[in-house]
């Protein structure tokens, strides 16, 4: 049939999906245009226009068929490979072999306009045909694209349109002229170019019109041409820029894209030691990690770096977020990465981009679109954290220039002194509690905060900072538990203790959820272990050989790393649910936590506390790369499943890259060179030097309320509104009055306790000085004559 001048049937079921995670390659250019391209099973898979948290395309990808019965979709077919004419610039030649043909392509993206230009080549008997296929993803949006074969100023064209986006595919052959041919849209799973030749293995259909909905663009092109994917605010917008770059020529543009890039690298140049300290896969992984962190850099909201161009088991997942989304813990790890690597500026547009985005009441959302606007609820302490480190790193540097960071440093610490030590949820985005990585990263904050607050707030923020330092084992750290004893340890640290742990005893027996489970293995705290208290460590408030760390490394270790060929990897926890399946199928909401290469750089820095050497540990990331050289979130830790694609030791169906993955991995790099945590604040070491503090305090809170007080220490108070202490000891006897101070981050009021003796029970109630009300309880706390009590 014929279908011209016909409207695309409908899709009855439609389920739209994203193109593979694992990219081997993503790309922009340097100038101002704003579209980004992805590669994946040798196609072009997403495009983001105008920003880069919002695709355009789901994949661009093409078909060869003779027109007698044979044809084959590219994206399916597995003899590819990549390659780059100089490492340093995400300039990909594609090529696919097969037994009747060859068929390469080239991707750049135009550094003046908004369009992606693909030089292909097929090399063939005549009688083959090539076709292109793209699938419209306008806004993100799969439902409400509708797709159109038309012509603009007297050129044959597909475009796409929806809302305020537009896009046209053009191609032109090497006399630059108009070279189209045959051309359908239609709708996938229904009408779209794949079916056409899935039912008549040939090209029958020549729909004109198609949507709203998920719609596919195709058409016959010569053997050899240029495809421009224009993109803009209309469909002839988008025309208009796509035939001036395609006037202007592939080579002349992909040049200029090239230059661009060479000269970036040439002002961000590598330390002159790397080349004698680093293998060639580490040298080359190096490279790679710069551009990863370049390219997911946004251009209308500078500042903005994105967790991945990639959506988890993409083609299983109708997220519309993905990873495409700016996480500010992320963020800061992407931005110490690259400072360190020279990237100084980038650094600190990520502090301007993080300032202008903080909540009033001083937390940053969990994640959220470039503009601002939330994706997911949660609150994390450690993304409250991260921004005051990055603010002091750049201090640190003397970089921060005319950035104003005390408004935003004040109201962080604020935040962090009301919610903490507790954590609505951990950095892996699951249980509410107390856990050390989080602790860690907040204490720090609240140190290097202070250096720049100064005055009363520095001393608020250090009074409690010096607190959770010197508890945290106290709420996070078991002994002679039944596993410590199987591994004949004395103790180790939980992944998150539950909040109760601050106000009673054997809070850490209690059942703590894990999520992603298809059945919850029911494991208590104390049987919960992640690798979360290594951070303790590299940010310097312990010691790499501290007898609890050497212990709690010693049962990390034991269950959670995996060896594989290409290296040792570490889960997250025990009885992790975050990937595939057993049987290797996508994650879908359930499955079995994998290894993740981020945390065999974390273990890497670890080593180099101790004073080893982390190579081994940057060898074996750089190992877990992918086809392309990417890091993924997760690589495959079971046996072999050729058929899917996994293997040991090489990526899941996770997101890749993880733009985390290969910050850790520069800091790393520059770690070994420095030999110490290149990211270690520098102030908190100074404080420190990895030991736990001594207290000569005790600090009660509302949300901390410890019932005993060893003989010598003062009872201090800290609210977040000014109060007077009303109080006695031992049944209200000596009763006095003692009204808080102002330390601007908080209320203190300090109780002359140090002499009493033990035995002594202080009671109290407290009156609200605003309200002008009393609390209506009392509360008690007894002096004890011995230090290792709990609260």
């Amino acid at each position: 049939m014929n279908a011209k001048n016909h409207w695309a049937p409908k899709a009855t079921s439609p389920h739209p999906t994203w193109a593979t995670a694992q990219k081997s390659l993503v790309g922009t250019a340097l100038g101002p245009s704003r579209v980004w391209f992805t590669l994946g099973k040798g196609i072009v898979t997403e495009v983001f226009y105008p920003r880069i948290d919002i695709p355009a395309i789901r994949d661009l990808g093409f078909l060869i068929g003779d027109g007698k019965g044979f044809w084959l979709e590219l994206k399916n077919f597995s003899d590819w490979t990549q390659s780059l004419a100089d490492p340093r610039v995400p300039l990909p030649q594609m090529e696919h072999r097969h037994d009747r043909f060859t068929f390469s392509f080239l991707v750049v993206i135009d550094p003046l306009r908004d369009v992606m230009l693909v030089d292909y080549q097929l090399d063939a008997a005549s009688e083959l045909q090539v076709y292109v296929l793209c699938a419209a993803r306008l806004g993100g949006d799969p439902t409400a694209n509708q797709g159109y074969v038309g012509s603009w100023e007297g050129r044959e064209l597909l475009w796409a349109e929806q809302g305020p986006f537009g896009l046209a595919l053009l191609c032109r052959d090497p006399d630059g002229k108009p070279a189209f041919g045959q051309r359908s849209v239609g709708e996938i799973g229904a009408s779209d170019l794949w079916q056409d030749f899935s039912r008549h293995g040939r090209m029958t259909w020549e729909y004109q019109q198609a949507g709203p909905g998920e719609v596919a663009l195709g058409g016959a092109i010569p053997p050899q041409g240029t495809l421009a994917l224009g993109l803009g605010t209309s469909k002839e917008a988008a025309a208009t820029n796509g035939w001036a770059s395609l006037c202007q020529g592939f080579p002349e543009i992909a040049e200029n894209y090239r230059t661009d890039w060479l000269h970036w690298h040439e002002t961000h140049q590598r330390p002159a030691a790397f080349a004698r300290k680093f293998s060639q896969p580490v040298q080359d992984l190096y490279q790679r990690s710069k551009n990863v962190l370049k390219i997911h850099s946004d251009k209308t909201f500078p500042g903005a770096i994105v967790a991945s161009l990639s959506v988890p088991w993409g083609e299983s997942s109708n997220s519309r977020g993905g990873y495409h989304l700016v996480w500010s813990r992320d963020l800061v790890e992407s931005a110490g990465a690259a400072l360190a690597a020279g990237m100084v500026q980038e650094a600190r547009q990520v502090l301007c981009y993080l300032i202008s985005t903080q909540q009033a009441d001083g937390h940053w959302l969990q994640n959220q679109w470039l503009g601002g606007k939330p994706f997911w609820q949660g609150i994390q302490l450690d993304e409250a954290a991260f921004p005051v480190l990055l603010a002091a790193m750049l201090r640190a540097h003397k970089a921060l220039g005319g950035i104003a960071i005390e408004d935003m440093v004040t109201r962080a610490l604020g935040f962090i002194l009301r919610e903490g030590p507790v954590t609505g949820q951990d950095r892996w985005e699951e249980d509410a509690g107390v856990n050390t990585f989080t602790l860690a990263v907040a204490i720090a904050a609240l140190v290097e905060g202070a250096e720049i607050l100064g005055g009363k707030a520095a001393e608020c923020a250090l009074l409690v900072a010096d607190y959770w330092n010197a508890r945290l084992e106290d709420w996070t750290f078991v002994r002679d538990t039944e596993l410590a004893q199987q591994l004949g340890v004395t103790g180790y640290y939980l992944r998150v203790a539950p909040e109760e742990v601050l106000i009673q005893d054997g809070a850490q027996d209690q059942w703590v959820m894990i999520k992603n489970r298809a059945h919850d293995p029911h494991l208590p705290a104390n049987e919960q272990i992640s690798t979360d208290f290594l951070q303790l460590v590299r940010y310097g408030l312990r010691r790499a050989d501290d007898p609890r760390i050497v212990d709690a490394v010693k049962v990390m270790d034991a269950l959670l790393k995996t060896d594989t060929p290409s290296g040792p990897v570490w889960h997250r926890y025990n009885g992790d649910g975050y990937g595939e399946k057993r049987d290797g199928s996508p994650f879908d909401g359930t499955g079995i936590g994998r290894g993740w290469p981020l945390l065999v750089g974390e273990r890497g820095h670890y080593a180099l506390a101790l004073g080893e050497d982390p190579r081994s540990y940057l060898q074996a990331m750089a190992t877990m790369t992918g086809k392309g050289g990417l890091l993924p979130e997760q690589v495959w830790d079971s046996e072999p499943i050729p058929k899917l694609g996994l293997f040991p030791g090489k990526p899941s169906g996770s997101a890749m890259p993880l733009v985390w993955a290969h910050g850790e991995f520069l800091k790393l790099c520059h770690s070994a060179l420095a030999q110490e945590p290149i990211d270690r604040p520098a102030s908190t070491w100074a404080r420190y030097q990895g030991q736990r503090p001594k207290l000569s305090y005790r600090l009660w809170r509302l949300r901390q309320r410890p019932r005993t007080l060893i003989q010598g220490q003062e009872l201090k108070i800290l609210l977040t509104e000014p109060f007077v202490v009303h109080w006695g000891i031992n049944d209200w006897q000596e009763v006095q009055d003692t009204p808080s101070e102002d330390w601007e981050l908080g209320h203190v009021a300090s109780l002359p306790t140090q002499k009493l003796p033990a035995g002594t029970r202080i009671s109290f109630t407290l009156f609200w000085q605003r309200e002008q009300r009393w609390m209506g309880e009392d509360f008690q706390v007894e002096i004890m004559e011995k230090s290792n009590d709990h609260d």
